[in-house]
């Protein structure tokens, strides 16, 4: 039996929690901040889905939608910053939920978790993919002669097998990669906005700037505030997403009861201030707007028309090592709730998920991660003029899955009251206005982003495409109802919530 004497300060609070150290928890509050920040990314979220924001609302919806938004998802993260200082496990999200809520709140939090995790994964992969196809198109006519979406799909897969190559080789080389991204995404981010300051000719007014609209959705223009402008801010709360890394890492964490909640918001406040001015200084580059929308809204045309093809390459060199830091983060994180999350048994096939190899890694959970996200991106293999409209589609799910997962031990602690022990990082009374803003921002996002992106992607419409459909209803809704079904019909007979993984007397002693 373990000795309560023994254990350090975070092995304690894990025992208490039920659990025994089997991870390494050679992390600090900076890597645990670090994996965040990689995972937000603003080398990759703020390029790969620029042209959602600049085809639906256009430079409104990126330099005034931007910082507004923003706002909201801090006060998301405050929250949860509250809740993994109370309860730093590396189930995170689900682990909250089930323990406020029961077995069934986990089941479903879990599972919405773990889906987000995995189309987060694979949507940064494949827009990493984009990227150095595009870096490499610009340095070879013959390279970029050779263009097709079958190419882009297998870097993507390459890309994949060597971020699971790399996270299953150590958890410290995790953290070092991790601090080298954040310095990355500083410098880098840096370094491009001065380019796109001092080397383009010519800049756009404040006027275009923060007053321009545009509406390339398809949708009438009298639907642009109530419809097409909210889609458009897709940018931003994909963007900046997966910050429940941080409570995912927790158990490697050291002081992860301050340092895993201050990874979360710190690392939103940063990235949505750091996102903005990078987005700004796109905007101020554009040289030809209509040129933009004629290349469907894609940021690299800006760059095109803007620089010279040195300067684009570099820019788009940059771009692409930050977004496969953020893809090598995005694994970490998904293979350790799949590790969680197998823990409690609530995955088919969780002995071998769970199973942590002899560098004390999910080896398995990170391959599982991989080649899911390779199979859900295999629509992306279809598009229209060459665009995969899958690939928003993927953005979609991950920013549903992993809202909604948040969405539901938010709500949990706010019925909570009074009722809920705090950690060391509290928010004091204001949890009772964070917790119901936060809560309603996700149902309002959440709605939107299952909608249809453009008329052509409704059933019965003239100019109907398949190529065009926004499938992310049809998993995320699908997908709830089939975890219905397959509560009702089983899970709820075996699915208990949080197991213990430590002598049970360790547990009573601390609960004595």
């Amino acid at each position: 039996m373990a000795d309560p004497t023994n254990l350090s300060d975070d092995e304690r609070r894990l025992a208490e929690l039920g659990y025994k150290q089997e991870l390494s928890r050679n992390w600090s509050g900076f890597s645990n901040f670090a994996i965040s920040f990689s995972i937000i990314s603003i080398l990759a979220g703020c390029f790969t889905t620029f042209g959602q924001a600049w085809n639906n609302g256009g430079p409104v919806a990126i330099s005034w939608g931007w910082p507004i938004i923003s706002i909201f998802i801090l006060i998301i993260g405050f929250t949860m910053s509250e809740l993994v200082s109370a309860y730093p496990t590396s189930g995170g999200i689900y682990w909250w939920a089930a323990k406020m809520g029961g077995a069934r709140a986990g089941f479903y939090t879990g599972w919405l978790n773990l889906i987000g995790l995995l189309a987060v994964t694979a949507s940064v992969a494949y827009g990493c993919a984009t990227f150095v196809d595009l870096m490499l198109s610009t340095f070879s006519e013959s390279w970029a002669d050779g263009y097709s979406l079958g190419r882009v799909y297998l870097i993507f897969v390459a890309l994949l097998a060597i971020a699971a190559v790399l996270n299953i080789f150590s958890g410290h080389l995790m953290a070092i990669l991790n601090n080298i991204s954040v310095w990355w995404h500083v410098a880098g981010a840096a370094f491009i906005i001065l380019i796109l300051v001092l080397v383009p000719d010519q800049h756009q007014s404040l006027d275009f700037v923060f007053t321009e609209r545009l509406n390339n959705s398809g949708y009438a223009d009298a639907k642009y505030w109530f419809l097409v402008l909210p889609l458009g801010f897709l940018l931003t709360q994909y963007t900046i997403t997966g910050f429940d890394a941080s409570a995912h890492l927790s158990e490697e964490t050291e002081a992860a009861s301050e340092g895993a909640a201050k990874g979360i918001w710190r690392s939103i406040a940063y990235s949505a201030i750091g996102g903005w001015i990078i987005l700004l200084s796109f905007l101020f580059a554009v040289q030809d707007a209509d040129g933009v929308t004629a290349g469907g809204g894609a940021v690299d045309v800006i760059f095109s028309q803007a620089l010279p093809q040195g300067w684009h390459g570099t820019v788009l060199l940059i771009s692409a090592a930050g977004q496969f830091f953020c893809t090598v983060a995005c694994l970490t994180s998904a293979s350790r709730m799949t590790f969680a999350f197998s823990r409690d048994g609530a995955i088919p096939g969780s002995r071998l998920w769970s199973k942590v190899s002899s560098s004390k890694v999910p080896a398995n959970a990170v391959v599982f991660v991989a080649v899911i996200g390779a199979l859900i991106t295999l629509p992306a293999l279809k598009g229209v003029g060459g665009i995969p409209v899958a690939f928003y589609a993927v953005t979609s799910v991950a920013v549903i899955g992993l809202y909604l997962s948040f969405a539901i031990p938010i709500w949990l602690r706010w019925r909570m009251g009074d009722d809920f022990e705090p950690g060391s990082w509290t928010l004091g009374r204001k949890y009772r206005w964070m917790n119901l803003v936060a809560v309603i921002e996700i149902a309002i996002i959440s709605i939107y982003f299952i909608m249809p992106f453009t008329p052509a992607a409704i059933p019965g419409h003239e100019d109907f495409s398949w190529e065009n459909v926004n499938y992310a209803p049809i998993l995320t809704i699908g997908t709830l109802i089939l975890l219905t079904i397959w509560w009702y019909a089983s899970a709820r007979n075996w699915f208990t919530g949080p197991k213990h993984t430590i002598d049970e007397a360790v547990v009573e002693a601390f609960d004595d």
